[in-house]
């Protein structure tokens, strides 16, 4: 695999790749294993160029409530483990789907919530 060595940066991996008929394209390995890609990539287009970097699962900013709520039931060693990672694994689903109900409220399709209906009126 040929490395571009770029002006004050790490040797680059470059390699050329076919598209398919399709419009598929395998990812070669050193490239795979060099980013640590899992499950799923996000593809977009930054300044005419085609960018696919792997999806790093969010979660981590609700990692410690997590983890005390599990222990707090009383898990521990494989069993809070276990539980963590399903548990961790729900939070990009149900944000997703908090912005959906965002989205179609704010376009007007469903009924939202006003500031006083959500946290009371406001003291004086």
């Amino acid at each position: 695999m040929p490395q571009v060595k770029t002006k004050g940066e790490n040797p680059m991996l470059k390699k050329r790749i076919s598209v398919s008929q399709k419009r598929q394209i395998t990812i070669p390995i050193e490239f795979y294993n060099s980013v640590c890609i899992d499950k799923e990539v996000e593809c977009y287009v930054h300044n005419n160029t085609i960018v696919i970097r792997p999806v790093r699962e969010g979660g981590g900013e609700f990692a410690e409530q997590i983890l005390a709520d599990l222990i707090a039931q009383g898990l521990s060693g494989q069993e809070l483990l276990h539980k963590f990672k399903e548990t961790r694994h729900q939070i990009r689903p149900a944000v997703e789907r908090l912005l959906d109900e965002a989205r179609l409220a704010a376009q007007g399709k469903t009924p939202s919530n006003s500031y006083e209906d959500v946290f009371g009126p406001e003291a004086d």
